[in-house]
């Protein structure tokens, strides 16, 4: 049975909540910076082709930390994926996706960090 690929990059972005954001404009801030996010990932997502012609799917949790201009400082791989071929390729995505969206002004210097889902899989 032949499967269709599709990516499935991130359905949303974990540990980007602001602390001490309590006015509704601040929320409205932190959610658009969130979906710009999200967006950036999605347009960084790189499938191998190998991956794909040997059906390997995968899911890893990768940790960005960024500046206030949004760029990428660091990143660090949570939980791999266990295939090496997925797994070399987030190096490369993280690369693609830099700089991420500037941060809301709201959001605290020591939270400019988020974890963000990878996935990899053929439908």
């Amino acid at each position: 049975m032949l499967k269709t690929l599709k990516l499935l990059a991130v359905a949303s972005v974990l540990g980007a909540t602001a602390m001490g954001v309590s006015t509704p404009a601040s929320a409205l801030d932190m959610k658009s910076w969130q979906q710009a996010v999200v967006k950036k990932i999605q347009k960084s997502h790189i499938y191998p082709r190998s991956a794909i012609r040997k059906e390997i799917e995968g899911r890893a949790m990768v940790e960005l930390k960024f500046d206030r201009a949004g760029s990428i400082t660091n990143f660090e791989i949570l939980e791999p994926t266990g295939e090496a071929v997925l797994d070399k390729t987030i190096p490369k995505m993280v690369e693609k996706m830099d700089p991420l969206p500037e941060p809301p002004a709201e959001m605290a210097d020591g939270k400019l960090s988020i974890t963000i889902p990878i996935s990899w899989r053929l439908q």
